[in-house]
C-alpha cells in the first residue's frame, strides 16, 4: 500500500518517528504552521492574491495617512 511513491507505511512511520525524535514535541507544531503558512504563500503567489492584498494595505495606508493630515490641520 504505497502512499507517496515508494514509501510504504512502516517507511512512514520510521520517518515521522525520527522527525520527531530530532525536533522534540514542543517544535512540531510550529514546525508544521510554518510549512503551512509557506505553502499558502505559495498558492497565493501563483494566483495572484498577494500581488492584490499589498495594493489593498498601500490604498488603507494611504486614507489613515489623508486622515491624520486633515486631523492634524483641524487641530492647528
Amino acid at each position: 500500500m504505497p502512499f507517496i511513491g515508494n514509501i510504504s507505511l512502516p517507511e512512514l512511520l520510521i520517518i515521522l518517528a525520527i522527525v520527531f525524535v530530532l525536533f522534540g514535541a514542543s517544535r512540531l507544531p510550529e514546525a508544521g504552521r510554518a510549512l503551512g503558512s509557506g505553502i499558502r504563500n505559495f498558492k497565493k503567489a501563483l494566483s495572484g492574491e498577494i500581488e492584490e492584498e499589498e495594493k489593498k494595505i498601500k490604498e488603507v495606508k494611504a486614507e489613515e495617512v489623508k486622515e491624520e493630515t486633515k486631523e492634524s490641520a483641524k487641530a492647528s
